[in-house]
């Protein structure tokens, strides 16, 4: 009997050194506002340590149910985020609403597949085109916490511009800049303004898809609304509009430096040895977005300059 109990023993020690970790990315939700909660994600890229973790997230709490903010880099965070709100009330899930198309903010689709996915029509057709793409990227760059994540596509296109849902009134305004499709949920009720990625606060902003001027007329746009608080797509929150004018301030000087160099008939190289004002210091990973950013902008400048000759 003693033999046996060892032997099992030994077997459970085999089996528990073999299995596979858990990757647990600790969604704490954060109360911003009466009924409205935001996953915080870190200032920092794609990595297999933070399991594409880089987003915020959130969801607000109705009478009617709760309404999802974006999803997130995987199938797992999704999985994790509704367990979460699970934790936080018994409200069925009842809708998602996705600000854009990049994968950090999608590719936890696919653990909302029971409930209607909506976003903006032209963000419909962006996920058709690139989600594919994004899931190969985001699996390279983050590994196994990408396990059993799949394209879901199947997103209704958002037609109304504002919506009462168990007590909070919605706004959804429609922009565009940081891609070809940014949605701004504005909840009248509590004042809270998820802005998505035409936001970033304390955190270098990123340009894959950018149209810079129609960019900062969305920034121009949102510094003149009125809200309690703004939840930037990357970022801590905040009560100002320090986030709006940080990010507007960055493109304006980012968007003027590679077009002037190009000018000048500097090469990439120079362009990404180019010193970066002292007020953009404090800005995370801001030497690897700002050399992604001279990648993606420098060849537009340099195709419009050819154009002019």
């Amino acid at each position: 009997m003693r033999f046996l109990l060892i032997f099992h023993f030994l077997l459970l020690v085999i089996f528990s050194a073999s299995a596979e970790p858990v990757l647990d990315y600790r969604l704490n939700p954060v109360q911003v506002a009466e009924d409205t909660y935001v996953f915080i994600g870190k200032k920092e890229d794609f990595s297999f340590e933070n399991g594409g973790n880089i987003v915020n997230t959130g969801f607000i709490v109705t009478t009617e149910g709760v309404v999802v903010i974006d999803t997130g880099p995987s199938y797992q965070y999704g999985l994790q985020m509704r367990r979460a709100i699970n934790k936080v009330t018994s409200q069925p899930i009842i809708k998602v609403l996705l600000t854009h198309h990049h994968p950090d903010h999608i590719l936890g689709n696919q653990a909302f597949s029971d409930v209607p996915i909506y976003a903006l029509p032209g963000t419909v057709n962006l996920i058709k085109r690139d989600a594919s793409a994004f899931l190969d990227n985001v699996f390279r760059m983050v590994g196994d916490w990408m396990q059993g994540t799949e394209l879901f596509d199947e997103i209704i296109p958002l037609l109304d511009e504002r919506e009462l849902i168990g007590g909070h009134d919605l706004t959804y305004i429609s922009m565009d800049g940081h891609t070809g499709g940014d949605l701004i949920i504005l909840d009248e009720t509590t004042g809270v303004l998820f802005a998505g990625d035409l936001v970033f606060h304390n955190r270098a902003l990123t340009t894959p898809h950018a149209e810079p001027d129609k960019w900062k007329a969305s920034l121009r746009r949102l510094n003149e609304m009125e809200y309690k608080i703004i939840v930037p797509g990357h970022g801590e929150i905040a009560e100002d509009k320090l986030p709006i004018m940080q990010t507007l301030e960055y493109l304006i000087w980012l968007e003027d430096k590679i077009s002037e160099s190009v000018e000048m008939g500097l090469d990439m190289n120079e362009v990404l040895e180019s010193q970066i004002p002292e007020r953009f210091q404090s800005l995370s990973i801001l030497q690897h977005e700002f050399a992604r950013s001279v990648i993606h902008r420098y060849p537009v400048y340099e195709e419009k300059l050819f154009n002019k000759q």
